[in-house]
């Protein structure tokens, strides 16, 4: 099935149809390191395929992905934001929790992925009336403060350079709502034993080149000062090769 046209609607459109808006800058860092993977026109056509993406994680895909639903309940009757697309059935998925109430906005830099998400929430069948797809920089979100129930970040920050990671860690804790869940599954360094440990380390360097960043440093890290964070849960999967940070807000 043909992607379909992005529409022009402003970035906080009510509930309804898939949507996008424009245009926005796709960052520099984006172009020159992984337009292999998003931007390019034949990017989707490779990546798009669920046994990949579950080979790229070693099998690890459907655990993960949910891992990260798990924390938003079996019904989802609030409103979500999912930062970036992401290739494989995760939209999919989140979509079929969504309760009578619930609604999700999907946000993404690359007017190509937004095109994808159209059409792959469309073959799957998946119910799309309560989804919304913005073209949105997710390092400046255009939400309002506390504006989402829970907001879920699906290995993106292991793809940013620094700079740009804390300001998404920022713009994503400050459009959660009070008492409300930040959602990180990401890459992590592997226990010692773990052959993974040596493995990744050449594949990560040379694919992934901000991605030891997440090896070496604490999610939490890269929190604005005086985040209003009540709570933070960590846990890692896979020899430690991947973790899932759960932060709620303070009411």
């Amino acid at each position: 099935m043909s992607p379909t046209p992005s529409v022009v609607v402003p970035s906080e459109a009510p509930s309804g149809a898939l949507r996008s808006v424009a245009p926005v800058t796709i960052p520099h860092y984006l172009e020159s390191t992984y337009w292999w993977a998003y931007l390019h026109p034949r990017a989707v056509h490779i990546f798009e395929r669920q046994w990949l993406v579950n080979l790229i994680l070693w099998g690890n895909f459907a655990r993960l992905r949910n891992a990260a639903l798990a924390e938003m309940g079996e019904v989802i009757n609030g409103r979500v934001l999912q930062v970036a697309c992401v290739y494989g059935d995760f939209t999919e998925n989140l979509v079929r929790r969504l309760g009578p109430q619930g609604s999700i906005d999907v946000i993404d830099v690359a007017p190509i992925q937004i095109n994808n998400l159209h059409a792959k929430l469309q073959q799957a069948g998946a119910d799309h009336t309560r989804v919304n797809a913005l073209l949105q920089d997710s390092s400046d979100l255009h939400f309002a403060d506390g504006s989402h129930d829970d907001v879920v970040v699906f290995f993106l920050l292991h793809e940013m350079p620094t700079d740009v990671r804390r300001k998404t860690v920022a713009e994503a804790l400050r459009v959660t709502k009070p008492g409300g869940k930040l959602i990180f599954v990401d890459y992590h360094k592997p226990r010692a034993w773990s052959p993974f440990r040596y493995l990744m380390v050449p594949v990560l360097t040379t694919l992934e080149p901000f991605a030891m960043d997440v090896w070496n440093h604490e999610i939490s890290s890269w929190l604005p000062e005086g985040a209003p964070v009540a709570k933070l849960e960590k846990k890692t999967y896979f020899g430690g090769l991947y973790q899932k940070v759960v932060m709620t807000k303070k009411v």
